[in-house]
Order: structure tokens, then C-alpha cells, then sequence
């Protein structure tokens, strides 16, 4: 069984691989911070299978 691929949302870098209920993640490549969440707690772990690829969406922090 593969990993869903987790990608920027910004540029499409692979960021990670792996099933996550919450992540934040700052991509390396164009410093975009992505939060990911998932919609829903996965019932099983046949639901995890059937898991595209899955995009952050990338927020950007003004300092």
C-alpha cells in the first residue's frame, strides 16, 4: 500500500507522504506555509487506499 503524496499548494513540491489529521508545514522551495486538515477522522483503513494525492492550501504571513 503507497502513501497519499502531500504537495504544496503554491508550487506542487512534494512536502511529505502519509495520512494526517492536522499538519502545517512551510515548503522549502517557495516558503509558502501550507495547513493541511483533513475533512473528516478516516473510518478504516481501507479509506486511506483509495486517497489521492492530497494538496495544502498555502496562506501567506505577512511580517
Amino acid at each position: 500500500m503507497s502513501l497519499p503524496e502531500i504537495r504544496c499548494g503554491h508550487c506542487g513540491r512534494k512536502l511529505a507522504e502519509g495520512h494526517v489529521l492536522v499538519l502545517s508545514i512551510k515548503c522549502p522551495r517557495c516558503r509558502a506555509h501550507n495547513h493541511l486538515k483533513a475533512a473528516e477522522p478516516p473510518a478504516s483503513a481501507s479509506s486511506h487506499a483509495t486517497a489521492k494525492d492530497a494538496h495544502a492550501w498555502p496562506t501567506t504571513h505577512h511580517r
